[in-house]
């Protein structure tokens, strides 16, 4: 076996969504919370490996893209295992809450983004 087979086997994301490319849902975003059900729902499904990794990360309110980062997993095999566990009840999805009353400055976003361009 070589150093690389010691460190850990590699998984293709396809493999660990059973072959599914697509979600089964469309309202996860990159910025939508998930906050994992305590206790579980009866009648949940026992969770895959994947599955009871994300589940440990969302004691707390946490966004897709911070899980996708943690679990070093694309945002689209996340947003994928997601689904399933929404669907069986483990998680709670929130969208972001909208922004209203609020202007956008310009001038503002002009100079921050010069800022960014002499970094």
């Amino acid at each position: 076996m070589d150093g690389a087979e010691s460190a850990g086997r590699l998984v293709r994301p396809f493999t660990l969504t059973g072959g599914r490319t697509r979600p089964s849902r469309a309202d996860f975003t990159l910025i939508t919370t998930v906050t994992a059900v305590d206790p579980p729902p009866e009648r949940a499904p026992r969770p895959q490996a994947e599955h009871l990794r994300i589940l440990r990360l969302c004691g707390e309110p946490v966004a897709v893209a911070e899980l996708a980062a943690r679990l070093d997993l694309p945002v689209s095999v996340v947003v994928i295992l997601l689904c399933d566990l929404l669907e069986a009840g483990r998680i709670i999805a929130r969208p972001p809450h909208p922004v209203s009353g609020t202007s956008v400055d310009l001038d503002l976003l002009r100079r921050v983004k010069d800022g960014l361009g002499r970094i």
